[in-house]
């Protein structure tokens, strides 16, 4: 899903690492990765978290709109 990879793009464009934004959630650096990578679905949690801290909503991380 398209999704995965604009959450790596939004935590690339803010120079921010796996550790900084797995910390920020309180989870552990791999445990973030499965989500980056697609191989684990993000909870619904942890995405209104992730566009919390990327300032952006939810439909713009889903893909569902372009418009940050």
């Amino acid at each position: 899903l398209a999704y995965y990879k604009r959450v790596r793009d939004l935590r690339e464009d803010n120079d921010f690492t796996q550790k900084y934004v797995s910390d920020f959630l309180g989870m552990k650096q791999p445990q973030y990765c499965r989500y980056e990578s697609g191989l684990r679905d993000i909870p619904t949690d942890v995405l209104i978290s992730l566009s919390k801290l990327y300032e952006t909503t939810t439909d713009y991380i889903l893909g569902l709109t372009d418009i940050k």
